[in-house]
């Protein structure tokens, strides 16, 4: 299990004049719950699906605070409730929220929606396969015979870090609910069109940053804010095996930790990026070493900072990265 840090403030935008709805749920007109449900893994997913949906569904979310790591929550009763009741049900997949795995089997839900399916990036996602899995013998029938919720080695899991895949995955959900709600069609093709706008916003954000630090490098604690830092134009130079180990809570080979420290002190990373919510010793020693050599060190959650919005959130990072480089 990885060490949780104290989470750290993040600087955010101010709000977009389309912020998205709040994340515990849509609220119904007239005073009436909406009828149908929808239950998210966490806070990010059900940000989003609000702004989606309006008040023409109910969203809930099992993590709604930034608080909890969910890469080690365990579900609880009420947990199982919440997701029994539900008539749709989307997750992260890739084998980070591996908790709703277990909800699941025990709920009757006909219909689950897996956002990694739709990255570019996942085996058989909506776009061209870019993942390191292949560079790895595993057979032939390796990929066909993983289940779609574990964890694929190379793969990147925290996909809502990429503006393409909540694009895609945007998309993906209006299809659903044309067919599930057809009644409310307008008012979620609605909400798809202002999430796609906010998402194409930040997308030239993004584009600014790359073409004012084309060259430019981020070394990663772990995997978190890769695919931002990449639409950035940021290329990843984090040592092989680093921000792999300290994710799953592995120790660092000490030949890899000295790796790492050399490539920062040797002056090829332009930023260190680092998980805010979780961290250990290793963490702590290339953190220092950057702080040490004057590479700036900037800090991206998992979960939405409490009180945010998915936009905002986002705006913020671009916000502390552009700053970070200029």
């Amino acid at each position: 299990m990885r060490t949780r840090r104290p989470l750290l403030p993040l600087a955010l935008s101010a709000a977009s004049a389309l912020a998205l709805a709040g994340c515990a749920s849509g609220e119904a007109g007239a005073g009436e719950a909406a009828s149908f449900r929808i239950v998210t893994s966490t806070s990010v997913y059900a940000d989003i699906v609000s702004g989606i949906v309006g008040d023409s569904a109910e969203v809930e979310a099992v993590i709604e605070s930034a608080a909890v790591d969910p890469h080690d929550y365990e579900a609880t009763a009420r947990d199982s409730l919440t997701v029994s009741d539900a008539d749709l049900v989307i997750v992260n997949g890739g084998g980070y929220d591996r908790f709703m795995d277990d909800l699941l089997e025990g709920a009757d839900v006909d219909h689950v929606m897996n956002v990694v399916e739709h990255s570019d990036a996942y085996p058989g996602g909506e776009g061209e396969v870019h993942n390191h899995a292949d560079e790895h013998d595993h057979g032939d029938d390796a990929h066909a015979e993983e289940d779609e919720h574990e964890h694929i080695h190379g793969f990147n899991e925290h996909v809502w870090y990429d503006p393409h895949t909540v694009e895609h995955f945007a998309e993906a959900l209006q299809e659903e609910l044309d067919e599930l709600l057809p009644d409310a069609s307008d008012q979620v093709a609605a909400g798809t069109q202002q999430v796609l706008d906010q998402v194409a916003e930040l997308e030239g954000r993004l584009d600014e940053i790359a073409a004012a630090h084309e060259g430019e490098t981020a070394f990663f604690t772990e995997p978190v804010g890769a695919y931002f830092a990449e639409a950035a134009g940021l290329t990843d130079v984090t040592v092989d095996g680093f921000a792999e180990a300290v994710e799953h809570g592995e120790g660092v080979a000490p030949a890899v930790l000295n790796d790492a420290v050399k490539s920062i002190e040797s002056g090829e990373v332009s930023v260190l990026v680092a998980n805010a919510q979780t961290g250990g010793s290793e963490t702590d020693r290339v953190i220092e070493a950057a702080e040490q050599n004057d590479v700036p060190v900037i800090e991206f959650t998992e979960t939405i900072p409490d009180g945010s919005t998915y936009v905002d959130w986002m705006n913020g990072n671009a916000d502390a990265l552009a700053d970070a480089l200029g």
